[in-house]
């Protein structure tokens, strides 16, 4: 259904952290390297950055009602998720795991975390919220601590900050160990002080700390 992801930084085998990055829609991995993962001060991370066919993980925006059709495609991208967090595992077993990505691919990866979560690592949803409405049915998992960084600004078109905050209480109904920022006035982009948050959460489970968020 999707394309070989882009593989970055430090081999899986000998890398101290693992860490998947989805792009958003109309994006590619190559647009993650640019906006995100080459602006990262980061040593000893594997980086891989999925791939999504037609550039987008499904048709429907987040904030839409879930409908046969969005399910369809969104199980379909989280199962290519699984593959790649699978595949990793027996590369390197026991090695901490950082899944994230931005826009679309933060919702994706906020999915990927309430249905398969948690792991030995974290999260980081730069502009990112739940897939779906309040009324809908989906999936919610006990995070127990797991640490989880979510962003968004009150002036993004994609991610209203209603949906930011929807998020943001179901990541803390799901006892994650949460911290949120909202940049005000910031577009559709990523700012350098999530690129500094998220660099320290990398650098912290490289050195085998634990997260302070």
């Amino acid at each position: 259904m999707h394309h070989e992801p882009l593989l970055l930084g430090a081999t899986p085998e000998e890398a101290q952290v693992h860490c998947v990055f989805i792009h958003g829609r109309t994006q590619s991995p190559e647009d993650m390297h640019e906006q995100v993962i080459g602006r990262l001060k980061a040593w000893g991370v594997a980086f891989v950055l999925p791939r999504a066919a037609g550039r987008s993980w499904y048709g429907a925006r987040a904030t839409e009602r879930l409908t046969p059709a969005t399910r369809e495609e969104l199980e379909g991208s989280l199962a290519y998720i699984r593959g790649i967090t699978g595949d990793l595992t027996y590369r390197r077993h026991g090695t901490p795991l950082v899944i994230g990505g931005f826009s679309q691919g933060a919702c994706l990866a906020l999915e990927y975390a309430m249905k398969y979560g948690p792991w030995q690592g974290a999260m980081v949803n730069l502009t990112g919220c739940r897939v779906g409405t309040t009324e809908c049915d989906r999936p919610f998992a006990d995070l127990d601590r797991m640490p989880v960084y979510l962003t968004g600004s009150d002036k993004d078109p994609w991610i209203p900050v209603d949906a930011f905050a929807d998020a943001a209480e179901s990541l803390a109904r799901a006892r994650a160990s949460l911290r949120c920022d909202v940049v005000p006035d910031r577009a559709h982009e990523v700012s350098a002080q999530e690129i500094g948050e998220f660099e320290n959460m990398l650098s912290q489970i490289a050195g085998g700390d634990r997260v302070i968020l």
